[in-house]
């Protein structure tokens, strides 16, 4: 088909996430995907500084993922894994448990499932259904992940009636990471906010006692509002639950192998949840994967758990999943999200100060504007676009994640755009 008729039938048929049908933002053909750009059905080639949904770490057609799912394909597309394994998913599940720390792995399909699994594990360990978590926060949008999300600013409301009511401590203070405000200041090295710990723990000792598990994104708030956080407040978290025999719950979808800096958000906090939830990079954007990993002690006592994804433990995404760790573990990501921080700090100083920008924030392989005011989203997507960039802006953010595979041109390009959008707010 040509564009125009992919576009018709879209139009006609297909209803695309957070819109309404027919949508008022523009939906744009990709005809392939190769290193950190995708060509559209016009032909203009963008930069995927989103890296999609910010999964494609490696970038797009990496021959040695391309490779790991040919070969893969030739044995077994799928099997149930109900009373049979197989060696993708082993390998996987030994792999994740070296990295982490945490024995027992639970593949899923999706970050959502992920954190309903391990909700799930809270609630079947302790015999408890409360949990705690902060304002601004986002887990998911299947209905027990939605329950954690925040009540008020998050997007879904439209739910509230029908979701458990949890304990909600105040949201953590923007105090990691680097800002140009409007000299370049790091703030990693900033102390935590005393008073917010005191809340935390006022927080935690009020609903001790009725407390499945504390759940929390480590450091990074992603798609609540894209905040960082000091890893005190972490490493508080984990005293507390330790302190009021209280499982944590690290929400790692968004911060996992490599996005922050460290390997895993809770890595700058030197903690170690009893579960822990990963997705999105772990098959370097190819397959839909995600796991809900926790201590051998968690799992021992809960015995039996509920759950079982029709294509959990699927050997193409397993076999996927392990090819790009095996390049995680090969290339200098470390290096290679030092500098495009680097490049993203420099890049969007200009932005700071300007009318309608209320913060520029960066940290590890993420830049954030927020603005003043909520974001035109079709506008600004044609600014970007005009410059050779793909954004998805929401709410009040124009922001990045892109791939690590992004030499510093490319970064240099994407905040260029991020920083000309910012004339149009």
């Amino acid at each position: 088909m040509d564009a125009g008729e992919v576009l018709r039938l879209d139009r006609e048929h297909v209803w695309h996430p957070y819109t309404a049908v027919p949508s008022g933002v523009p939906v744009h053909v990709v005809r392939r995907a190769g290193g950190v750009r995708i060509t559209l059905g016009d032909g203009r080639e963008l930069i995927d500084g989103m890296a999609s949904w910010w999964a494609a770490i490696h970038g797009h057609n990496h021959p040695r993922l391309n490779q790991a799912a040919r070969d893969q394909i030739d044995d077994m597309a799928h099997v149930m894994f109900g009373g049979l394994t197989h060696e993708p998913a082993v390998r996987l599940a030994h792999r994740l448990a070296g990295m982490t720390g945490l024995d027992r792995v639970f593949l899923a399909d999706s970050g959502s499932v992920a954190v309903e699994v391990a909700i799930k594990m809270a609630v079947q360990y302790s015999g408890r259904s409360t949990l705690l978590t902060v304002r601004g926060g986002y887990h998911g949008d299947t209905f027990a992940a939605m329950s954690v999300c925040d009540p008020v600013n998050g997007m879904h409301h439209l739910f509230t009636g029908m979701l458990p009511r949890h304990v909600f401590a105040p949201m953590p203070p923007h105090d990691y990471g680097r800002r140009p405000v409007p000299a370049p200041v790091s703030m990693t090295q900033a102390g935590p906010d005393e008073a917010y710990l005191a809340e935390l723990t006022a927080a935690v000792e009020a609903h001790a006692d009725r407390l499945a598990a504390i759940i929390v994104e480590p450091v990074v708030q992603g798609a609540g509002g894209m905040r960082f956080s000091h890893p005190a407040y972490l490493r508080r978290l984990r005293d507390l639950a330790d302190e009021h025999g209280v499982l944590l719950i690290a929400d790692e979808i968004a911060t996992g192998f490599g996005r922050t800096g460290e390997m895993f958000g809770c890595d700058h906090a030197g903690i170690r949840p009893d579960i822990m939830c990963v997705g999105k990079a772990l098959t370097g954007g190819y397959m839909t994967l995600a796991a809900t990993l926790c201590t051998a002690r968690v799992a021992d006592r809960i015995g039996v758990l509920m759950h079982g994804p029709t294509y959990m433990g699927n050997p193409l995404a397993c076999a996927v999943a392990g090819a790009s760790l095996d390049l995680l573990a090969e290339r200098p990501w470390r290096e290679e999200v030092a500098r495009i921080e680097a490049a993203l700090f420099d890049g969007l100083a200009p932005a700071a100060g300007a009318p309608g920008v209320r913060d520029v924030r960066v940290l590890g392989a993420i830049g954030v504007i927020e603005t003043d005011q909520p974001v035109d989203v079709a506008k600004i997507q044609d600014i970007v676009m005009e410059h050779g960039v793909w954004l998805r802006p929401f709410g009040r953010l124009i922001y990045t994640m892109p791939p690590y595979a992004c030499t510093p041109e490319d970064v240099a390009r994407i905040t260029g755009a991020m920083v000309a959008a910012t004339a149009a707010l």
